[in-house]
């Protein structure tokens, strides 16, 4: 690996952390509505997987995920830490990376099923029970977290949120810091005058 390659997937590095841990502050006020639909829906379902076992271990063990045990503590709390995160918009972009993957991932894993009458969970309770508007209408709720969460992850948490807030406050630290540069030397230069002997004073 030559040098060049090396700055360059440095360069690329701090291009993805910026974008994560640097939002833009662009984004409308009215954000926060979809913040706190998309957080509010992960932070409930992560709750009821510890609460019904049937929504959590008892779910991922029919679908026959890898230990499931682990699986649904997992996820659990990626949905309630994550699902707080999204609310205060704070590591936004960063938090809807894994759920823009998790929401993938529970649509392959129940609805390829549903659409072939072959899924281990129980078939919705009224027509249409499978097939392409079986799915069309289970999918419904993922449709809409996958997507809200894609929206927050292009264009970051709005200016109602501790990201921007954050920033701002680095940037305000950063603004600061110059002007106490250009001062210190005159301050520096004042006591080193006040320190020398006044013109005609005896030694």
């Amino acid at each position: 690996m030559t040098g060049a390659s090396v700055v360059m997937g440095m360069k690329q590095v701090q291009r993805l952390l910026d974008f994560l841990f640097n939002p833009p502050l662009t984004a409308p006020r009215s954000t926060l509505v979809m913040r706190l639909m998309v957080g509010g829906v992960f932070l409930s379902e992560g709750i009821l997987k510890f609460v019904y076992p049937n929504q959590g271990v008892g779910r991922f063990t029919k679908l026959g995920l890898p230990v499931p045990e682990l699986t649904a503590t997992f996820i659990g709390g990626l949905e309630i830490v994550g699902g707080i995160l999204l609310i205060a918009g704070l590591f936004t972009r960063v938090i809807a990376i894994p759920f823009v993957v998790e929401m993938v991932v529970a649509i392959l894993t129940t609805k390829i099923g549903l659409y072939l009458g072959t899924s281990p969970l129980p078939l919705p309770p009224a027509l249409p029970k499978v097939g392409f508007w079986a799915v069309m209408h289970e999918t419904r709720s993922d449709y809409a977290q996958i997507l809200t969460s894609i929206f927050l992850l292009v264009v970051g948490p709005g200016s109602w949120s501790l990201d921007a807030l954050l920033r701002r406050r680095r940037e305000a630290r950063t603004a600061q810091q110059p002007s106490r540069a250009r001062r210190l030397p005159s301050g520096a230069s004042k006591e080193l005058t006040h320190d020398l002997p006044q013109a005609g004073a005896g030694i």
